[in-house]
C-alpha cells in the first residue's frame, strides 16, 4: 500500500503525465499517418533561398488546411499564418525553408536529386536540405495540427511565420522590411527551433546564454604600387602587406579579447596577383566575424580597422592609398535568450515531456542566424532552442573510431527524421501552451 505521501504526490503529478502521454501519442500517430510523407515531400525537393516558391505554396496550403488564416509573399516567399483564440498573448514561431546548393551524397533512400537555378550565379545546381530545415517546417505542420485540434488548452493569437532565406541571412529582414508586425501585429513573445547533428536526437537543448552568435562579412582592400617582381624596391608590395594583416588580426581574439569571452576572427579568402613576376597594385581579403555580444563587436570590428590601416602605415603607404575595410549590411547579430523565459519553458518541458530529455549542452561553435532581426527592433522577449537530430549509435561509432557524424552543411549531413520531427512539435507544443495558458 502507499504511503499517504506518495499517494498524494502521484495525484498531483499524474495530470502532467497524462498530459505528457496524451501529447506524445498523438504527435506520434499523426507523424505515422501524416507528418512522416510530408517530411519525406520536403526531404526530397529542397529549394534555394528567395525562390522557395514550390515550398511556400505547401506550407500554406497546409496551414490554411489546418484552419489558420495565412497570407503569402512577405519578404518574397514568407508565409504567415493566423489562429485567434480568445484574449491572451500574441506568441510567433517561426520555422525556416530554404535548402543549400549541395548535392546529396547521403546514401538515404529518399536523398535530394533536386536541381534548381541558383538566383545568385545563374547556374543549374543541386539543392539538398543540408541543414534540416525540412524538420523545422514539418514540425510547424504538426505543431499547427495539434493547436489547431486542442484550442481548449491555449487562449491567445498563435502566429506562425514560414521564413525563406535564412542560409543567406536575408528572410527575417526582408519580412522585417515587408512590415510583418504592423500587419500582422507585434507579438509578445517570439520561439524558434533547429535540429542538430551535434545532439542525440530527440533531446531538447536550451541554453540561457547565446545558442547563435552574430557575425559581420568584412572586405579588406589593401592598395600597393605595382612593380617587376625583380624589382620589389620600386613598388609597395600590397601581397607581403596583406600576410601581415592576416598574421596580425590572429591576435584580436588571442590578445585583446577577454580569454573567457568567444570571439572569431576567420580571413576565408586571400586573392592577389595575376602572374610570377608581377608584383600587383592590390590584394582583398575577405572575413568573417562572430560574437556573442555587442561590446564583442564592436572591440573586434574597431580592431579590424585599426591593424589594416596603420599596418599600411607601417609599410610606407601615403594616406591616400592605406587599406580600407568595408563593413558589409549583410550582419546579423547574436542570439540571444530571455534566461527568464528560458528557464519557464525548460521547466515547462521537464515536467510534460520529461526532465532526462531536457539539456543545456553549450554551443560548439560560431553559427550565426538571422532570427534576432525579428526580436532585437523592437524587443520581443524570445527563446531559440535546438532538437537532437542524431541516434545515439551514431556518436557511439564514432567514439569508437568509426564513420564521424556529418556536420551541418555538409553533403553527408542526415538526421533522423522520427525523433526530430516528433519532439520539434512536442516542445513548440508545450511551450505554446505554457505561454498561453487559458
Amino acid at each position: 500500500m502507499l504511503k499517504r505521501a506518495a499517494f498524494l504526490n502521484l495525484l498531483v503529478l499524474f495530470p502532467a503525465f497524462a498530459m505528457a502521454s496524451e501529447l506524445s501519442d498523438a504527435v506520434q500517430q499523426d507523424y505515422d499517418e501524416y507528418l512522416w510523407p510530408l517530411f519525406d515531400q520536403f526531404h526530397r525537393n529542397p529549394e534555394l533561398s528567395t525562390v522557395e516558391n514550390e515550398t511556400a505554396a505547401r506550407m500554406a496550403e497546409e496551414l490554411e488546411r489546418a484552419g489558420f488564416e495565412v497570407t503569402t509573399g512577405v519578404g518574397g516567399t514568407g508565409v504567415v499564418a493566423l489562429m485567434k483564440n480568445g484574449d491572451g498573448p500574441t506568441v510567433m514561431m517561426r520555422a525556416d525553408m530554404d535548402g543549400l546548393p549541395v548535392e546529396e551524397k547521403s546514401g538515404l533512400e529518399n536523398a535530394s536529386r533536386k536541381q534548381q537555378k541558383d538566383p545568385i550565379t545563374g547556374n543549374n545546381v543541386y539543392v539538398m536540405h543540408a541543414c534540416g530545415h525540412d524538420v523545422h517546417i514539418t514540425s510547424m505542420v504538426g505543431t499547427a495540427r495539434y493547436m489547431a485540434s486542442h484550442k481548449n488548452s491555449w487562449r491567445g493569437t498563435l502566429m506562425l511565420v514560414v521564413q525563406p532565406a535564412e542560409e543567406r541571412v536575408l528572410g527575417a529582414a526582408a519580412m522585417k522590411a515587408d512590415g510583418i508586425w504592423e500587419r500582422f501585429g507585434t507579438p509578445d513573445y517570439a520561439l524558434a527551433f533547429h535540429v542538430s547533428s551535434n545532439d542525440v536526437a530527440g533531446v531538447i537543448n536550451i541554453s540561457e546564454g547565446s545558442p547563435y552568435a552574430g557575425a559581420d562579412t568584412v572586405d579588406i582592400i589593401i592598395h600597393g604600387v605595382g612593380a617587376h617582381g625583380a624589382h620589389p624596391h620600386r613598388g609597395k608590395d600590397p601581397i607581403v602587406l596583406g600576410s601581415e594583416i592576416v598574421l596580425a588580426l590572429q591576435t584580436l581574439v588571442s590578445r585583446e579579447l577577454s580569454p573567457r569571452m568567444p570571439g572569431v576572427v576567420t580571413v576565408g579568402s586571400f586573392h592577389s596577383g595575376t602572374k610570377h613576376n608581377i608584383i600587383p597594385d592590390e590584394a582583398h581579403l575577405q572575413l568573417t566575424v562572430r560574437n556573442t555580444s555587442a561590446e564583442t563587436r564592436a572591440l573586434l570590428l574597431s580592431g579590424i580597422e585599426r591593424i589594416a590601416v596603420n599596418m599600411g602605415r607601417v609599410a610606407g603607404l601615403p594616406e591616400d592609398l592605406l587599406p580600407e575595410v568595408i563593413i558589409s549590411e549583410e550582419s546579423v547579430p547574436p542570439t540571444i535568450n530571455d534566461a527568464e523565459l528560458a528557464r519557464r519553458l525548460k521547466t515547462a518541458w521537464g515536467e510534460d515531456i520529461g526532465a532526462d530529455r531536457v539539456v543545456d549542452i553549450p554551443t560548439r561553435g560560431m553559427g550565426a542566424e538571422d532570427f534576432p532581426f525579428f526580436t532585437v527592433d523592437p524587443s520581443i522577449r524570445s527563446v531559440y532552442w535546438a532538437i537532437g537530430g542524431t541516434p545515439a549509435e551514431a556518436f557511439k561509432r564514432e567514439a569508437e573510431g568509426g564513420e564521424p557524424v556529418p556536420s551541418h552543411h555538409s553533403p553527408l549531413f542526415k538526421i533522423s527524421p522520427e525523433p526530430s520531427v516528433t519532439a520539434g512539435v512536442e516542445s513548440t507544443v508545450v511551450a505554446l501552451q505554457e505561454l498561453m495558458k487559458p
